[in-house]
């Protein structure tokens, strides 16, 4: 854990030098420990780490983003270039390529999705590397027509195998989950699975189940990963690498919300929010207490249950059953007081 600890004190200074903000402390809530296990390695001086998975795959973090790389004789396949991680992205390959006589320049780009927070250092690598995503990805990329994240010019639909310097990476589109684009990379050598913004190892997931797009295929993505053979996760964020045991965990966690998510509209009294704001013609507000007074009501066992097993679960949980509640409602037809009218 203190060798962790670092990281986080070096992304927290990154974020707030320079700014007058961090003089002065606001009245902020506090939050349960981070337990030990949900923690990565310690950041460099520089402020990322890079280590082997296997075989010539390697990943890079900065304890909040992570992309991976592939080493060959031919080059270097990049997946994915968070902006936070930027030029430390260059120096981690150059870091691990030149000691073993590798080339250090990256040939070929791959998008995980199109989200910014993801590519949106992908600029960096100029007109020469070839880029490449699902087809939705350009779609996407062309629409927001942004210079940082440049549209693939590689493109597939199902599958596609990449071949560099007799290494391969396979990707995959199984349907929108968190993104329309969202798409799975195996090493298959290196036994190694990345797939973006699912799974979080370690802690529970992003606000609002990872801000998804798609609910439903986001909750589908777990069972296709762990349908894979794999033993290392790529998870696109956090600290540490991922292993079979964390997706299990988090699936878990996912289906202990949907539980208690049934449990809260089938049980809790709409009464007291339709009599509050009813005769005053305020829909809206009947609609937002009577929905977070359920998703409060689910989270709380779930809360429990996790408190000192994945981190944060005391910070998202409520809003990551919000989540649930409505993608219940609107999905699963499971519609509480607001169903067919007698």
């Amino acid at each position: 854990m203190t060798a962790a600890v670092p990281a986080a004190a070096s992304l927290t200074a990154g974020l707030l030098s320079g700014t007058a903000e961090a003089a002065a402390t606001p009245d902020l809530p506090d939050f349960a420990p981070v337990p030990a296990g949900s923690l990565g390695p310690a950041l460099n001086g520089q402020g990322y780490y890079v280590g082997p998975i296997a075989d010539g795959l390697y990943w890079v973090t900065d304890g909040s983003y992570q992309a991976m790389f592939l080493a060959t004789r031919e080059g270097v396949v990049l997946v994915d270039a968070p902006p936070t991680l930027g030029h430390n992205l260059i120096r981690a390959i150059e870091q691990v390529t030149r000691p073993i006589g590798l080339p250090s320049k990256v040939t070929h780009l791959v998008y995980s999705h199109s989200h910014a927070d993801h590519i949106g250092a992908a600029g960096l690598w100029g007109k020469d590397v070839e880029r490449i995503g699902h087809a939705e990805n350009r779609r996407l990329l062309k629409r927001d027509a942004d210079p940082g994240r440049p549209a693939p010019a590689t493109v597939f639909e199902d599958r596609l195998v990449v071949e560099v310097g007799g290494e391969r990476l396979e990707l995959s589109h199984h349907g929108a989950n968190h993104a329309p684009d969202n798409i799975f990379i195996r090493a298959p050598r290196q036994r190694t699975l990345m797939v973006v913004d699912v799974f979080y190892p370690g802690w529970v997931p992003f606000s609002n189940l990872a801000v998804s797009q798609e609910i439903p295929g986001w909750v589908r993505a777990h069972d296709i990963a762990l349908g894979y053979r794999w033993q290392t996760l790529v998870a696109g964020h956090l600290g540490r690498l991922g292993h079979r045991g964390d997706a299990e965990v988090q699936r878990q966690y996912i289906a202990d919300l949907y539980a208690g998510a049934r449990a809260a509209i089938a049980g809790l009294d709409p009464t007291p929010f339709f009599a509050k704001y009813g005769p005053g013609g305020n829909a809206w507000a009947v609609f937002k207490t009577y929905l977070r007074a359920a998703a409060e009501r689910a989270a709380g066992p779930v809360t429990d249950k996790y408190l000192g097993v994945l981190a944060a679960a005391d910070v998202f949980t409520v809003d990551n059953a919000f989540t649930v509640v409505e993608s219940l409602r609107i999905d699963d037809d499971v519609l509480g007081p607001f169903a067919i009218h007698p």
